[in-house]
């Protein structure tokens, strides 16, 4: 038996400040560096969600992308684009928003929209550099 992996991949834009509470300013400072900046900056995300599974007989599909492309916009997607995740996103309000953390609160949401145990990987790239994924183990 075959299992398959597909992924969509969707885009947005948001800003954020990367500050700890429990660091001093300088120690935010030398954290996160200019991602500390008061100011906050933004960047222009790329998010790919990747499910397993086995294709069904009567479609050859492991799951429907066109209900994974909803799933995705209406969990994460319309929640977050051109935002400040920081202050404009409820589920964000308590989380440090590094790509670390964006993947792992985006894998729990969205985890619990799919199928049981259908949610393999969600991987946030922050920059052409910068990247983090969350996967199951």
């Amino acid at each position: 038996m075959k299992i398959i992996t597909i992924s969509r991949t969707e885009n947005f834009s948001a800003s954020h400040r990367l500050y700890s509470e429990k660091l001093s300013a300088e120690e935010n400072e030398n954290t996160y560096g200019k991602c500390a900046n008061l100011g906050g900056h933004g960047h222009n995300y790329t998010l790919i969600v990747t499910l397993k599974g086995i294709p069904d007989s009567k479609t050859g599909m492991v799951f429907s992308l066109s209900e994974l492309k909803s799933i995705i916009r209406r969990e994460i997607i319309d929640k977050v684009d051109h935002k400040n995740l920081n202050s404009d996103v409820p589920f964000l309000k308590a989380v440090i928003p590094t790509a670390e953390n964006l993947a792992s609160v985006f894998f729990d949401i969205l985890d619990d929209q799919l199928p049981n145990n259908m949610l393999q990987e969600v991987r946030i790239i922050e920059t052409t550099k910068n990247s983090a994924a969350v996967r199951r183990a």
